[in-house]
């Protein structure tokens, strides 16, 4: 098997790290760009999920309100990259083996809501790396079957040689 493998740097607005990992006999690097819900670069969000296939939407377990603003990102992923698919990861599980009282977000709502939007669920703990290796095992095995089923069942794309009709001319002309 391939050694798990990281490559990180810092830049403005978030962090970027590559974690190569293996799904059967497929080498899969994942290319994660962490943007710790930086508020003040929240303009500049677009630009770390375009064309993303997966993204882990994190919230505090502790604070409901941080379920809140997952909720938000999870329609702004939604509305723009129409072939992402949802991860929803609960934080600081390590706080709740302390005491199970601090826990602000209730598991079977989130489920539910998982269930809604047709997205996994994991609790983490970053701490003690509870369930985090789990998480992007799930999503790089979730990439590697549902990409093979893409290639088999998606159109040839668009032609870009192609000077006439509407798509054209709406991206690339005023």
């Amino acid at each position: 098997p391939v050694p798990s493998l990281l490559l990180f740097f810092q830049t403005i607005g978030a962090a970027f790290v590559a974690k190569v990992m293996s799904v059967g006999d497929q080498t899969v690097t994942l290319g994660i760009w962490d943007t710790a819900g930086s508020e003040r670069y929240e303009a500049m969000s677009r630009i770390y999920y375009r064309g993303a296939r997966a993204a882990v939407v994190c919230y505090d377990l502790t604070d409901s309100s941080s379920f809140q603003r997952a909720k938000f990102w999870v329609n702004e992923l939604q509305n723009c990259e129409e072939g992402c698919r949802i991860y929803l990861c609960g934080t600081k599980s390590d706080l709740l083996e302390e005491d199970r009282r601090k826990r602000g977000v209730d598991f079977h709502d989130v489920q539910d809501y998982a269930d809604e939007i047709k997205a996994e669920l994991f609790e983490t703990s970053s701490k003690t790396g509870q369930s985090v290796d789990e998480l992007f095992q799930k999503v790089a095995e979730d990439y590697v079957h549902f990409t093979a089923f893409q290639v088999m069942t998606e159109e040839k794309g668009v032609d870009l040689g192609q000077r006439s009709g509407a798509y054209f001319y709406s991206c690339c002309h005023h």
